[in-house]
């Protein structure tokens, strides 16, 4: 085995840029509480083996927690080999980008393992934590963003989704945070990322508009919280001060986008998602709604609670005056879009 020469460390943005596989070498709860998109774990550490050569960094001295560390990679590092080896090989990878948290030790003993065996490697100067300034730093930017509301039901992200012009950003917060926004938000969706995983995304798709050109970014209008992510302050700022595309639609559409989207869960989901908003409903209402998805009659359900939330709406509404309402009742995705772009906007 040769083993390549030693790699120099590399800013984020030209860690970035490159394209080769990332690996985080950090813990298991490391890397998911955040970790750079994309990233594979194969942890140097388990979590209690992180905190034990941890405290020996801060009670003995950082030789003490290198020997200790050393004692618990060592045995490890035929394992550690087998796994490089199956990774890269089941890709064809040549080449892998490393990061652990500080850009220190874990990363390089990683990356000197990954040269014994002929892989090319590239380190994240500062890991994990220069990364998190970078993402952070990327909220800090005056951003052009122009809202997309509309009542509950009006499909939104449906457009949203539908754009591909090259002018126009989407930041689809509902589908990075796997949450629509509201008590039923979860029903049918993956797992949440953590707020934090939450930020890098939202910060990675931000750089993509800077690096596209594009000349707005559209967002679906959101409250603070998706589920148990947050939206990043700096951003949310911005979003309040954005114009807002409000997006009408009949009643009766309103309500069949509901019951495609909803029927599809258990009625036990169901139920519960309106007991959570029982107090805002109203006892009769709530009654109105359970019986219904006991009977399955869906659109009955989907009327029930269409009342508070477009008092909610409404509410949230009256807050800007940089409104646009469009009528896209009865309107094809590719005609909406039309009718929208072919609109008189207010400016950003």
């Amino acid at each position: 085995m040769s083993e390549k020469p030693t790699n120099s460390s590399y800013p984020v943005t030209d860690f970035r840029n490159l394209t080769s596989q990332i690996v985080d070498v950090r813990s298991p709860s490391e890397f998911c509480k955040g970790h750079l998109p994309g990233a594979i774990n194969i942890p140097l550490f388990s979590d209690i083996e992180r905190e034990t050569i941890g405290k020996s960094y801060k009670k003995e001295s950082r030789v003490k927690a290198i020997l200790n560390g050393l004692k618990v990679t060592l045995p490890k590092t035929t394992k550690l080999l087998e796994i490089i080896i199956k990774t890269t090989k089941k890709k064809g990878i040549k080449s892998l980008r490393i990061y652990c948290w500080r850009g220190g030790m874990r990363s390089s003993a990683f990356a000197w393992l990954a040269r014994t065996i002929g892989i090319e490697t590239f380190l994240l100067k500062g890991g994990y934590k220069s990364y998190r300034k970078w993402v952070l730093n990327q909220f800090e930017a005056d951003l052009p963003i122009r809202l997309v509301g509309g009542k509950t039901g009006t499909g939104k992200t449906d457009l949203l989704n539908y754009i591909n012009t090259e002018n126009i950003h989407v930041i689809d917060l509902e589908g990075m945070a796997n949450h629509r926004g509201s008590s039923f938000g979860s029903l049918g969706m993956d797992e949440q990322p953590t707020t934090q995983q939450f930020e890098n995304i939202i910060a990675e798709s931000l750089f993509n508009f800077h690096k596209n050109n594009a000349v707005e970014i559209w967002i679906e209008a959101e409250s603070p919280n998706l589920g148990k992510c947050r939206i990043p302050n700096n951003l949310y700022i911005r979003m309040k001060k954005a114009p807002i595309i409000e997006i009408i639609k009949a009643k009766n559409e309103r309500v069949k986008n509901l019951v495609n989207v909803y029927s599809q869960n258990s009625q036990n989901e169901l139920k519960d998602a309106v007991v959570r908003i029982s107090k805002r409903l109203g006892p009769q209402r709530t009654k109105e709604a359970l019986t219904a998805i006991e009977k399955k009659e869906w659109s009955k359900a989907c009327e029930a609670m269409l009342y508070y939330y477009d008092k909610c709406y409404e509410y949230e509404l009256k807050k800007t005056n940089k409104v646009n309402s469009i009528n896209l009742s009865g309107l094809s995705l590719k005609s909406s879009l039309n009718k929208i772009l072919n609109q008189k906007l207010n400016p950003l």
